[in-house]
């Protein structure tokens, strides 16, 4: 028969019977072991200890105190004084071995307790295998032999623990795809309210969507958020120091709450929201069905209202909506206006005096050229900062589009870059008016700006000929209708800008239409004479 151990309440349950209770006669063993669901002999074996030690049957119930049940219990057991019988003995002899292989070595990976018991067999010990997996744990280092505290929670409105988990597959019901879906679990430490946020991402967008979200259903922010080491929030881990990404410090700044990131592998940093991740997916996710992704997030919400937030928790033993709605709302942080989440990189300045931002180009100054600035893009506003401080801000353009100030490029360069015909003909007037009605005519085209390098080429004669020739012949120019800077720079090379050539003239003044003599145009006939063959002889 395998061995019970009585308790100390049974003990002491025992020796009161056997002195009576109000007034009645002192029972028998037999009737003492029926009351107390103990072996006849048990119960004689713990009265004479009693006896022994000094317990009369006419003493007070009071006699019974902790010296005495111990002293009894001491006394009828003392073949096992420690508490362990013989199999614990038998082990003894076996726990250098059974530590080896528990720690395992180079040679050899660290054996299960099953594995261990199966060998300790063949060398002859048969122990029972909870016996022996006690003696592994409390001997020879088998199992965690770690302790833990329970942290008192902290003041009502100050904590919360979020962390992201996977809940299961759903069917997109914009593109058919079965997507995997994630929930962004918030729990306040105090009260144990819970608030999920679902998602097919864990991005940045993803976790400040889930916040917002977050601060609407609590109606309040709280102080101190103790996340995961999650992508989106913290770029390097550290216990001490750890390094939060762009987006998110500005974020925080944003609401007005403090991150206190757990360590990283660490699941009891947060244990609240650790076993609030499995209640989510056995108690809401489980054997439902949706359709979309809209419609889980709407009965996420109301199971955390409805469900989870007026079960009686376990810990607290009082209902989650019940204890936030009393102690914590009222002091949560106020719900700052809705935030306009933004994108931050680090771009280069490229030798076009641009940046390229989200697909958009913005401007900037030629001393940034081949400089990484740092950018914080909104749906507002462009900023570029170099080393903290703020270099230029240029207005969001969409995909595709660009934003030039002027005041970036190089003077020179300017106009042709802007395609700023006004800038351009300015530019020439400002040489001679002249030079400035023939840029002016030039650019007189239905696509002017490909009329742009003629004008070029026309202030390259003013630079290489000077602003009065080329003002003199534009003049000449435009005299004759004549719109070709070939024609200006040909007037140039010849000198002939200051008059035309002049035109042939008549001899006289007199008409020329009949100066000629008629008879020369007279047709005389021309007699034929026919030569023959002798008369030629003759003539020679």
């Amino acid at each position: 028969m395998a061995f019970r151990e009585v308790s100390v309440n049974e003990i002491r349950e025992v020796l009161r019977v056997w002195l009576g209770v109000a007034g009645l006669p002192a029972p028998g063993y037999r009737t003492i072991a029926a009351h107390c669901g103990l072996d006849r002999k048990t119960v004689r074996r713990y009265v004479e200890a009693a006896q022994t030690a000094g317990l009369r049957r006419d003493d007070d119930v009071s006699a019974i105190d902790d010296g005495l049940v111990g002293v009894v219990a001491e006394a009828v057991r003392p073949v096992r004084p420690d508490g362990h019988g013989a199999a614990w003995e038998q082990l003894l002899g076996f726990e250098e071995q059974i530590t080896k292989w528990v720690a395992g070595t180079d040679e050899q990976r660290p054996l299960t307790v099953t594995k261990i018991h199966i060998l300790l067999a063949r060398q002859g010990c048969v122990v029972p295998y909870r016996t022996l997996h006690r003696f592994a744990s409390q001997r020879c280092g088998f199992g965690r032999k770690d302790t833990t505290v329970r942290v008192v929670d902290g003041d009502p409105g100050v904590e919360c623990q979020i962390d992201f988990g996977y809940l299961g597959m759903l069917t997109d019901a914009v593109d058919g795809r079965r997507r995997k879906v994630y929930a962004l679990i918030f729990t306040a430490v105090y009260s144990r309210h819970v608030f999920v946020w679902l998602s097919y991402s864990q991005t940045l967008t993803a976790v400040i969507a889930g916040c917002e979200a977050a601060w609407e259903f609590f109606g309040g922010v709280f102080a101190v958020l103790i996340p995961d080491n999650l992508k989106p929030v913290i770029a390097a881990a550290d216990v001490v120091n750890p390094r939060f990404t762009q987006g998110w410090l500005d974020y925080a700044g944003h609401v007005g709450f403090l991150t206190d990131p757990a360590r990283v592998a660490s699941p009891k940093d947060k244990p609240r929201v650790e076993r609030a991740v499995q209640y989510v997916r056995r108690n809401f996710w489980d054997g439902e069905t949706f359709t979309s992704l809209a419609q889980a997030q709407e009965a996420a919400t109301v199971w955390c209202r409805d469900t989870a937030g007026t079960r009686v928790h376990g810990t607290i033993c009082a209902r989650p909506l019940e204890v936030f709605t009393a102690e914590e709302q009222p002091k949560l942080l106020p719900v700052p206006g809705v935030y306009d989440v933004p994108v931050f990189k680090a771009v280069k300045v490229h030798r076009d005096f641009h940046a390229e931002v989200a697909r958009a180009l913005y401007s900037l100054p030629e001393q940034w050229i081949g400089t990484v600035l740092d950018v914080r893009a909104d749906s507002e506003l462009v900023k570029f900062n170099h080393r903290g401080v703020l270099v230029k801000v240029h207005p969001r353009q969409p995909v595709g589009g660009r934003s030039t100030d002027p005041a970036d490029l190089p003077e020179h360069k300017t106009g042709y870059a802007l395609r700023d015909l006004a800038r351009l003909i300015s530019a020439c007037a400002s040489h001679g008016p002249n030079i400035g009605i023939y840029a002016e005519r030039i650019l007189d085209d239905p696509l002017p700006w490909t009329r742009m390098r003629t004008v070029y080429r026309l202030q390259g004669l003013v630079r290489r000929y000077g602003a009065q020739r080329v003002d003199q012949a534009c003049s000449v120019s435009l005299d004759l209708d004549v719109v070709s800077v070939t024609k200006i720079a040909s007037m140039l090379e010849r000198s002939t800008e200051t008059g035309a050539a002049a035109l042939p003239r008549a001899a006289s003044q007199s008409t020329t239409r009949f100066a000629r003599d008629p008879s020369e145009f007279t047709n005389t006939p021309t007699s034929l004479t026919i030569i023959t063959t002798a008369a030629a002889e003759e003539t020679r």
